[in-house]
């Protein structure tokens, strides 16, 4: 289920505002102020909750809980009233609540919050593990060889700089496990860790890995952009990373 399927959100861009306003993080890449990361989290944790069917609705009000905290790390909810338009989204946003302004102000229940993590192990990057790259699909594939930066995309060396990119992001993990940031994808776990193509130090990538059954590997299948990354590695948490920002690139 699609958020704007759901409900009618009126001014989408007002309430996003208000909500930015209620959790105080940077919620856009670069010097934009379009709150793209928080609109992309939110529309993301709905269709995870209305999967795990968390979503409550009720007679006269409809309401799912966010992931967010306000700046006393008070939940906040999204809360609905039915929409009177015929025809349209049977639901309406009203607003952003925290927890205790619904309790105090209407007669509600309140629902959990998204799950994604069911074994806490799948968060920690095993350094004692190889990474296998999958180098058909990073390469072979148009899309996904687009993200790579122009002057590694058209090398003849390619596959020799992307190992030494690995061999870099390995010393890297041993010198510090979290280096390697969760992210949610395709109702699973999946470790994002850096790739240096250009410079020392200077992500250009993330490398999606995820462990083989039998937990001898980890398979780096795609490599994506710093943004597509973010997008999805803040699902799980607020993210405090010395790499992965929510930066232009």
């Amino acid at each position: 289920m699609n958020l704007f399927d759901f409900t009618y959100c009126g001014n989408y861009n007002r309430q996003i505002q208000c909500l930015a306003r209620m959790a105080p993080e940077k919620w856009s890449f670069g010097e934009a102020e379009d709150n793209g990361i928080l609109k992309g989290y939110l529309e993301q944790t709905f269709r995870r909750l209305y999967e795990e069917k968390k979503v409550l609705e009720e007679e006269k009000y409809a309401v799912f809980n966010t992931g967010l905290f306000n700046y006393y790390y008070q939940p906040i909810y999204a809360y609905f009233v039915p929409n009177l338009i015929p025809g349209r989204q049977k639901w309406f946003l009203e607003g952003f609540y925290t927890e205790y302004h619904l309790l105090k102000t209407k007669s509600v229940k309140l629902p959990e919050k998204a799950q994604y993590v069911k074994d806490p192990s799948e968060l920690v990057f095993d350094t004692s593990i190889p990474v296998v790259p999958q180098y058909e699909h990073i390469f072979g594939e148009e899309e996904n060889a687009g993200r790579l930066p122009e002057r590694v995309r058209n090398s003849t060396m390619r596959v020799q700089l992307f190992d030494g990119a690995l061999k870099q992001t390995r010393r890297m993990l041993e010198a510090d496990y979290k280096t390697a940031i969760p992210q949610y994808y395709n109702h699973g776990i999946q470790l994002l860790i850096p790739i240096c193509l250009q410079s020392p130090g200077k992500p250009d990538l993330a490398l999606a890995c995820m462990k083989t059954a039998d937990g001898s590997r980890y398979l780096g299948r795609t490599c994506l952009t710093l943004k597509m990354a973010y997008h999805n590695a803040r699902l799980l948490a607020r993210l405090d990373s010395s790499w992965l920002k929510p930066q232009a690139s």
